[in-house]
């Protein structure tokens, strides 16, 4: 650690309040040298770990707590300080798509695309090539656990499935009140009543009825419903394209980047910590709310870099793991809001700022809390300003050849990329949710660049 500059007054005469003042710096500089040491956020990627991939698609821990990671290239295991590669043990899971996972006691739960959903119990694999096929269950997106021990699955275009370890039966749009088949992500409630998530809104299932939950008859801000999650009090917490919303099973109450310090509208994922803290992996960085008052903000091109930040775990050390698009798994460790908080009030003075060693997270550069008060940021660059405004999701529906891209502007120019960095397509007049024809495009890995009045915004997209 570099040392704190401390002024060396010899004169006989001081002034009373440089003295106090110079006494509130150093103060303030050992309470962010100890903060940062309590709390780091650690990078794993392809060319320091062995991570695989560095598109993260789910992230879960089991009752050792070993960390399971799903990516656009398979499945791997974190344990111990070491990695193992699960293709090396099933070869499909070799250049798959995992979307999610979830551990029941000793067995792990597998969401993938082509393949449906695996079961791993430590030695053996279980697949359901059948029900896959007649289910047309590929493209899992999510699958939940109930507290009988059923699991409720979500597809991304064939509905919602229900398997109880023998018999499976399918909810489809077609059939019953489910809003639509394109499921996002599905929870259960203490009264196992399923939540689901779809790209029309929210669903809940009590397993006799359907009821639902729009932006025409609710205060939900956007029908593409992308992560739901449920407090002790068995309120939920619901995570959409425009902002946080929590609903109490009456009232609704609607975060966003207007009215509180969230960093993105663009909420990927929730999960809740021991303390009862939402953490939350945005498209403009990772955030977390005590439900009432105080947030705690890390945002893209701050202390993290500019990506989207798709999933977000709890490990039961408090440790926080966040997946991101491109950049692998950031882990955030020794994390306590109380502390981080109390430790950065003192610090917005200028003169504070002004004083901090070079390397200190208070004058933004390398690891560590903000310094600012919640919510607040220093202003960027002119270009990193343009480049954060513009928020981007794909929406790929593999089954009808088809891309869309929801996006802040109402019309920009996509480009797409290939990976020998040509550019194969171009898009000049995109309008905001529209389709993609991109059935007749090879197969493989491209760079979707989305430019617009609000700035431009590139993402890694696999066509497969």
């Amino acid at each position: 650690m570099r040392k704190l500059p401390i002024t060396d007054h010899t004169s006989p005469i001081t002034d009373h309040r440089n003295t106090m003042k110079q006494f509130a710096i150093f103060t303030v500089l050992i309470a962010y040298a100890a903060i940062s040491l309590a709390q780091n956020w650690t990078n794993y990627n392809k060319k320091n770990s062995g991570l695989i991939e560095n598109n993260i698609l789910a992230v879960t821990t089991d009752k050792w707590d070993n960390l399971w990671v799903g990516s656009t290239q398979g499945l791997n295991k974190f344990a111990n300080g070491q990695w193992t590669d699960y293709a090396e043990f099933n070869e499909k899971l070799k250049d798959q798509f995992v979307n999610c996972l979830v551990s029941d006691g000793n067995t792990l739960w597998i969401g993938t695309d082509d393949f449906g959903v695996i079961e791993f119990n430590g030695h053996r694999w279980f697949e359901h090539a059948e029900a896959t096929h007649r289910l047309n269950m590929k493209y899992i997106r999510d699958i939940a656990i109930d507290h009988a021990g059923v699991k409720w699955i979500g597809v991304t275009l064939s509905g919602f499935v229900e398997f109880d370890g023998v018999n499976w039966n399918k909810y489809s749009a077609a059939d019953c009140d489910l809003l639509s088949d394109f499921i996002l992500c599905v929870v259960i409630d203490s009264r196992d009543r399923k939540w689901v998530g779809t790209n029309d809104g929210l669903c809940v299932f009590d397993g006799r009825k359907w009821t639902s939950y729009t932006t025409k008859n609710s205060k939900l801000p956007n029908n593409i419903c992308t992560a739901i999650a449920i407090d002790r009090n068995n309120v939920k917490w619901i995570g959409t394209l425009e902002g946080l919303c929590r609903f109490d099973g009456e009232s609704w109450k609607i975060y966003n980047i207007d009215n509180c310090p969230i960093p993105g509208n663009q909420v990927n994922d929730l999960a809740f910590d021991s303390e009862g803290h939402l953490w939350m992996a945005t498209d403009g960085g990772v955030a977390v709310f005590d439900c009432g008052e105080r947030w705690d903000t890390f945002r893209a091109g701050d202390y993290l870099p500019k990506c989207m930040f798709q999933n977000i775990t709890i490990d039961r050390r408090g440790n926080i793991w966040v997946g991101t698009d491109e950049r692998g798994l950031y882990c955030l460790s020794g994390y306590d809001m109380d502390k981080a908080l109390a430790a950065r009030t003192p610090a917005t003075s200028s003169e504070v700022a002004e004083n901090l060693p070079d390397d200190n997270p208070a004058k933004g550069k390398g690891k560590g809390t903000k310094t600012d008060k919640p919510g607040k940021t220093d202003k960027p660059a002119a270009d990193e300003a343009v480049a954060a405004d513009e928020r981007i999701r794909l929406l790929p529906n593999l089954e009808e050849g088809t891309l869309a891209i929801s996006m802040s502007a109402p019309e920009a120019e996509v480009t797409f990329i290939n990976a020998k960095g040509e550019k194969v397509r171009t898009v000049p007049k995109y309008r905001a949710g529209s389709n993609i024809n991109i059935s007749k495009m090879k197969k493989g890995t491209y760079t979707v660049k989305v430019k617009s009045a609000a700035g431009s915004r590139s993402v890694k997209f696999v066509l497969k």
